[in-house]
């Protein structure tokens, strides 16, 4: 897309907010994913653990409607697109591209290489020759998933239903493995295409290739430190010692996913990755929530409703720390992969990040846990968004 929205003048930045807005949100709501799957593993832990005769399957889909972070997110970029509004950095982010700059002087980051990818004009042009390795790289990752995770007694039992079972094997399944195999598939398809019509000859194709490993060496350099920052984190014990201190704060069970929310969000940005937030928060909050909502006084329905919405809160969370980590892998591949300016995509996102995050708590969690029906809160959650992209954004 990084070519469309150059002609267009849409700024770098605006397209990487999109890209890691639109991916994460996705697929922390989709009914089957990788995300899920390990999240029902941490669900099944907790509910073993505080005696919950209730599947996880089950908790996730009840757990999904207040999941407001995710879909006040996705609204809010349509509201952003439609309305051509934007404020804060982005917008004067989108004032420069909007003028006769290059985009690589915009962006003051010029990449010789992707330049060099361009296509020379002799080269004739033909959906396929994308088209194909780019549903290899899909379906087969599918498959890759389905390979790795399959367990014959999951799929056997017929008192599972097909969602379930899919979403047990895909849990289950070497991501890595399979995004591995299904790309190394699809480069030797593409390469195969290109000479076998005698597009490009083999050293030209091999030329491209290595081109285009070139490109993302940047992006390899800066996950690698990422990840060594993120481990050194994890070492210290940093998000033990912030969840021991505000689990220590009592506070009101009404409050609980509110509170949770914002230190899964301060977890997930401290450490730069969502699913060790998880990891650390699914068996430490959700145990904890229950008790507190029994020593509250409050009957099972009542309780339920608060632990529904806590679930959704460690991941709606994590992922809204993520979006504000610079040193999260998901924000570096976006900016990155859309040759923007690091720094420049989480300066333009934070702004919007923060503000579908608090309306995601005022008009979501916190009515959310005194009982009003996200029927309701979604809507006015939207409205809200509206109103606000309206009369703050600026043409």
């Amino acid at each position: 897309m990084r070519p469309v929205t150059d002609k267009l003048k849409v700024s770098r930045e605006k397209l990487a907010y999109i890209v890691d807005s639109t991916a994460a949100p996705v697929a922390s709501i989709a009914m089957i994913t990788t995300w899920i799957g390990i999240e029902l593993s941490y669900i099944q832990s907790a509910t073993t653990q505080i005696n919950i005769d209730e599947s996880s399957y089950s908790i996730f889909l009840n757990s999904l409607p207040t999941r407001f972070y995710p879909f006040f997110t996705l609204f809010f970029i349509l509201m952003i697109v439609i309305m051509k509004k934007d404020f804060g950095p982005m917008y004067k982010a989108e004032k420069r591209a909007k003028s006769n700059l290059k985009i690589t002087e915009i962006n003051n980051n010029p990449n010789d290489e992707i330049e060099n990818i361009e296509i020379s004009p002799e080269i004739p042009t033909r959906w396929y020759n994308a088209g194909i390795p780019v549903l290899v790289v899909i379906l087969g990752t599918f498959a890759g998933l389905i390979y790795t995770g399959w367990n014959a007694e999951v799929w056997n039992d017929a008192s599972v239903p097909f969602g379930t079972k899919l979403s047990h094997i895909i849990g289950a399944s070497d991501s890595y493995l399979a995004l591995l195999w299904s790309s190394i598939t699809a480069v030797l398809i593409a390469a195969a295409l290109s000479i076998g019509q005698k597009i490009l000859s083999l050293k030209k194709t091999i030329d491209a290739l290595v081109k285009g490993f070139k490109t993302m060496l940047t992006a390899i350099l800066i996950l690698i430190l990422a990840w060594a920052l993120a481990d050194i984190t994890k070492d210290l014990h940093t998000a033990d010692f912030i969840s021991k201190i505000l689990i220590a704060t009592e506070v009101p069970p009404q409050f609980l996913p509110t509170f949770t929310f914002i230190l899964s969000a301060l977890i997930a940005f401290s450490t730069g990755s969502s699913w060790g937030t998880m990891a650390i928060l699914y068996p430490l909050i959700l145990p904890a929530s229950w008790a507190l909502c029994i020593s509250a006084g409050m009957i099972d329905a009542e309780s339920m409703n608060i632990f529904y919405i806590t679930v959704s809160a460690i991941l709606a969370g994590s992922v809204l720390g993520d979006h504000c980590s610079p040193i999260s892998d998901t924000t570096i591949l976006s900016s990155l992969a859309s040759s923007c300016n690091h720094i420049e995509h989480v300066r333009t996102q934070l702004p919007y990040a923060l503000t579908v995050g608090s309306v995601a708590i005022l008009l979501g969690l916190l009515p959310a846990a005194y009982g009003i029906s996200s029927w309701i809160l979604i809507p006015t959650g939207f409205l809200a968004l509206f109103l606000i992209v309206k009369f703050f954004g600026r043409k």
